[in-house]
């Protein structure tokens, strides 16, 4: 009972991106063709909105459901690794044509197609899992 809202703000963020067009197929396919600024103006207003947070837990202003500070830890320099990281989330992203965020709001619609994509997305966090500490991170 104590986690329900966190299900609920997980509705209502499903609902706001259904409503907003950010899960829409033909959406993201404008982005990757730079045919529209919609999708740039989605995530320019969550970078920035992310910013904000971060800045808000440094200060611990924002604190976890337990009330605990949230230390975000330094970050490790490393083009490599942030390089190639992107390039396999874009062509996930482009091959898929769905962010993970919204996959299940896309399921919730009834695009049965994205169960593939969610068990895809749940059998490489877990292969990530096994191999973490074998990777150079």
């Amino acid at each position: 009972m104590k986690n329900i809202k966190f299900l609920v703000l997980g509705i209502l963020f499903g609902i706001i991106l259904t409503k907003a067009e950010v899960i829409s197929w033909y959406r993201i396919f404008e982005m990757f063709k730079f045919q529209s600024f919609h999708m740039y103006g989605v995530i320019g207003v969550a970078v920035v909105l992310g910013i904000i947070i971060a800045q808000l837990f440094k200060k611990g202003i924002l604190k976890d459901m337990n009330g605990n500070k949230i230390v975000i830890s330094p970050k490790k320099p490393g083009f490599k690794r942030t390089f190639f990281g992107g390039v396999f989330f874009g062509l996930g992203w482009a091959l898929v044509g769905a962010c993970p965020g919204p996959m299940f709001a896309i399921l919730g619609q009834g695009v049965w197609a994205i169960v593939v994509v969610i068990l895809g997305a749940l059998l490489g966090a877990f292969t990530y899992g096994l191999f973490k500490n074998k990777l150079p991170h």
